[in-house]
Order: structure tokens, then C-alpha cells, then sequence
């Protein structure tokens, strides 16, 4: 029964909570939505217990924790922000990792004339190869130069990753009404959250990660200059260079968000201590550094005398799998797909596999394969056909960006031939996808909310909140995603 109830949690990205009737009338004239990533449900009380002075306890003292919360399923960054600000799951907003396949796109360069070159179907990378040059901080931005195309009445076009969903954000949501919206994260490729008009954000902020060291210092480093930029829109209203300028502000953006990386890399290099699973002291550094970065965020809202008018809403994209360290083992991902003993198009592998093949009247041979390799490549479970489509995930067959093939190793179990790394995410395991989720502000009741929740429930109570219609979100609508318990 637990296995069973994991595998609908992962496919159905939580279950929806109805609202509370008697819940929160209050409309707040600001959000903040913070994700950080990697931090799991079960590592906010035992931060708390270690640091029961610190800013997260402050906030959980008038707010509801949400303690059984799921991100998306796989639970890459990049559906794991659409679940946040969209409302929806990868079958609706057609965003499902940030390096994925997709059957009606080309790679770049594939214009001739007013035909894009040869068969469909290619590698879709909304990452930092899509930057000008991201060894730099500040890389240029998205150069369209590195940009997938697809046809648009039947012109072969550039696709930017904000086009990339089939639904609207909350950004496009609130900016439409006429407010100020600002939003920083580690790639420009987070031009994603813009939504498919593109107009979503008044401001965006995107410094390049991957030009950084992969260190929980460097990377403290780097979450500061989100920092810098939060403290920046709520004091000035104003927004650091190499921004993303469609409008300037003029005051606190009515929503503005965005997220902390540190612990996410003290995950993948330190971790957890085997057997107590107590935090090793550079993750500690890095909760620290995000409890402090908070606290700050906090101070400037009160100077700024907008703290009482305030929603905080703390989530993360993803977790990190695995926990406990001694489940920890690594398996080239290229034996996953040779093992289906059949041509893949594309493989995208972390603690996950999703595989495209080429021949789709294949998939049975391929999962026979697999099923041989099962115990060598620690399968706990494979996905396909009707399965895909009972379990929310779509059809494959009639949705160019459904893979064929879902693998679920054992948790723990990584596809990878990286030594840097110690966890990841992406997977649909427990892991990867219960996560950290509270919202907070003053005259909120204290309370814990043990039912499960989904994060993509965030998205439409933000705009309950700020007194916006959450019917306005597209993909909420077409999955019936209800506002946060209390609201």
C-alpha cells in the first residue's frame, strides 16, 4: 500500500487540498514566493529545533506549515517552477525537465528558408546553453542563436523557454492586472516564468550559477546577489544591473519571488550524516546562510512599513534524493537506454529516466529490456503506456513532449557517472519530491496542516491572496488545482 501511494503521490503531483471556508479573508497588497531548492518537509523542525531563534521559526509562528507537501513529478527545477507558478502539473503546462526531448522541435540552426531542416523530434536544453557565454556571471543573456525551433504557422521559429508552456503563470496573472512583478533564479532560461506572452515580469534577474564554482561557498556567494536583488526591489524599488528591464519599478512589486541554491549544492557535495541524518556542517552553513538571507528579506519589508500587508510563501522546487547517504550508489545512465535493446532518440537521466524511442510501436520490446537489466540498473518500477496515462503523466502518443518510458530507480540510485555528487533530483521518489512548504504572515494562526498538499496550489492561492481571480491561471483551471488549506 505505501508503494502504491507513492507512485500516485509522484504521478498526480500531490492531492488538492479543498480550501478552508473559514479560512483567510485577508488580501494582501504583496507577495513574496521563495523557493528553496532542495529543502525537504522533514528539514524544516529539525532546523527549528536546532535553531528555534532563527527567522524560518519566527515565520512558522504565524503561518501554516504544510508538512506533507509534494513538488512535481519528475521534480527537475523547471516543472518544479511551473508547479509553483502556474498551478499545474507536465501533462498541462508540457514543461517537464530542462533538458528534454520533444517530437515536433528541431536544434538550433535548422531554418531553411521558411521550413525547419530535416524530421522532427530533437534534444529540447533550456539551460545555460542557451546564454551568449555562461562562464560569465552576467552571460548575455539568451542568445536566440542556441534556441530550439518548432514550426509556427509554418514558419520555422525560435523557441524561448517562456514559450515553452502551454498555460500562464502567476507573473502574467498579476502583471496583467496591472501590478509590478519582479523574479530572480540561477539561469536566464527562468525567462520561463514570464509565461507564454512573455510580459509576466516588470523585472527579471538571472545571474548565471553555472559560472560558478560548485561549492556551498560559492554558492552562498551567488545566492547573495538574489538577495541583494530582494532588498533592492522592497527598499528602492529598484533592480540591480544586468537585469531584465520591461518596466521600472516604481515602489515594492506587488509579487516578486525567487530562489536560494545553496542548500541544493550542500546536498549534492555534503549531505546528511549517515545513520543520525543529521545535517553535515556545510549544509548547516548553507541553512544558515538562507534562515539569515530570510531574516533580512523580513527587516526590509518592516523598514519599508509593508511587512503587515505581506504574504510570505517558503516552497521548494525540488528535494534531493537520497537523504540517507548510505543509499547512495551511481549507474551510468548510458546502460538505461542500451539495455531497451532498442534505438532511444533521447535519454534524459538523473535519479529518473525518460526515454524517447524511436520506433513507438517498440515500447514493449524496450521494457522487456529493461525488465532483463531490472536488478543490474536498480529498477523499482517502469512506466509506460496506459500507466502513463492513468497515472496523470499524458500519452505519448498523441503529446510530442511525453517520453515513452519512465524509469523509477531504487531511491538513492543516481544515473550518472559524475563523482561530484552525492544526490540529486528530478525523480518522482519520495526524496525528490516531499518538500519544505509554508506560508507566513502576521496574524496568521499557527498551525500544521499534516493532509498531503501539492506545491502547484501555491500559484492560485497567491493570486487569492493578493485578491485576483485564481480561475485566471489556465492550468489550475484544467486541473481543478484548489487554493492552500486556510485560504
Amino acid at each position: 500500500m505505501l508503494l502504491q501511494s507513492l507512485l500516485a503521490i509522484a504521478a498526480l503531483g500531490g492531492v488538492s487540498l479543498a480550501s478552508d471556508k473559514k479560512g483567510s479573508k485577508t488580501v494582501y497588497k504583496h507577495v513574496v514566493a521563495i523557493s528553496i531548492d532542495g529543502l525537504h518537509s522533514s528539514d524544516v523542525p529539525k532546523y527549528v529545533a536546532l535553531r528555534p531563534k532563527s527567522t524560518i521559526a519566527e515565520l512558522l509562528e504565524t503561518g501554516y506549515e504544510f508538512t506533507d507537501a509534494y513538488t512535481s513529478a519528475p521534480s527537475d527545477s523547471f516543472p518544479g517552477a511551473m508547479n509553483l507558478f502556474s498551478g499545474a502539473s507536465p501533462r498541462t503546462h508540457g514543461v517537464w525537465y530542462d533538458d528534454t526531448y520533444d517530437r515536433k522541435f528541431w536544434l538550433p540552426f535548422s531554418t531553411t528558408g521558411t521550413n525547419c531542416q530535416g524530421p522532427a523530434g530533437a534534444e529540447v536544453a533550456f539551460d545555460e546553453s542557451k546564454d551568449y557565454d555562461s562562464t560569465l556571471l552576467y552571460s548575455g543573456g539568451i542568445n536566440p542563436l542556441n534556441l530550439p525551433q518548432t514550426l509556427v504557422n509554418g514558419v520555422c521559429t525560435n523557441v524561448y523557454p517562456h514559450q515553452r508552456s502551454r498555460v500562464n503563470t502567476v507573473f502574467e496573472v498579476v502583471h496583467e492586472a496591472g501590478h509590478q512583478t519582479a523574479y530572480t533564479d540561477k539561469h536566464p532560461a527562468y525567462d520561463l516564468v514570464r509565461g507564454p506572452s512573455g510580459k509576466g515580469l516588470s523585472v527579471g534577474y538571472f545571474p548565471e550559477i553555472a559560472a560558478v564554482p560548485v561549492t556551498t561557498d560559492a554558492t552562498i556567494a551567488y545566492d547573495q546577489l538574489h538577495v541583494n536583488a530582494f532588498i533592492e526591489w522592497i527598499m528602492n524599488g529598484t533592480t540591480p544591473e544586468h537585469s531584465e528591464v520591461q518596466e521600472k519599478l516604481t515602489g515594492v512589486p506587488t509579487l516578486f519571488g525567487g530562489n536560494f541554491q545553496a542548500v541544493s549544492v550542500a546536498q549534492k557535495t555534503s549531505g546528511y550524516v549517515a545513520k543520525t541524518l543529521d545535517f553535515t556542517p556545510q549544509l548547516l552553513k548553507a541553512l544558515d546562510f538562507v534562515d539569515a538571507s530570510l531574516g533580512q528579506i523580513v527587516a526590509a519589508l518592516k523598514a519599508k512599513g509593508v511587512y503587515d500587508e505581506t504574504l510570505i510563501v517558503v516552497a521548494s522546487k525540488h528535494g534531493q534524493a537520497p537523504i540517507d547517504p548510505t543509499k547512495y550508489a551511481k549507474i551510468n545512465g548510458d546502460l538505461v537506454s542500451a539495455a531497451t535493446g532498442v534505438d532511444v532518440l533521447h535519454a534524459t537521466t538523473d535519479d529518473i529516466a525518460l526515454i524517447f524511442l524511436k520506433d513507438q510501436t517498440k515500447t514493449e520490446t524496450a521494457v522487456a529490456g529493461l525488465n532483463k537489466q531490472r536488478k543490474a540498473l536498480q529498477i523499482e518500477d517502469i512506466i509506460y503506456g496506459d500507466r502513463l496515462v492513468d497515472l496523470g503523466y499524458g500519452n505519448p502518443l498523441t503529446d510530442s513532449a511525453v517520453p515513452d518510458i519512465i524509469v523509477r530507480p531504487t531511491e538513492g540510485i543516481i544515473y550518472t557517472t559524475s563523482t561530484a555528487k552525492i544526490a540529486e533530483h528530478g525523480g518522482i521518489n519520495a526524496d525528490d519530491r516531499k518538500v519544505a512548504c509554508f506560508v507566513s504572515a502576521p496574524g496568521l494562526k499557527k498551525t500544521k496542516v499534516n493532509h498531503e498538499a501539492s506545491t502547484k496550489q501555491i500559484a492560485p492561492t497567491i493570486l487569492k491572496a493578493l485578491g485576483l481571480d485564481p480561475k485566471a491561471l489556465k492550468g489550475a483551471v484544467a486541473e481543478d488545482t484548489k487554493v492552500l488549506a486556510g485560504f
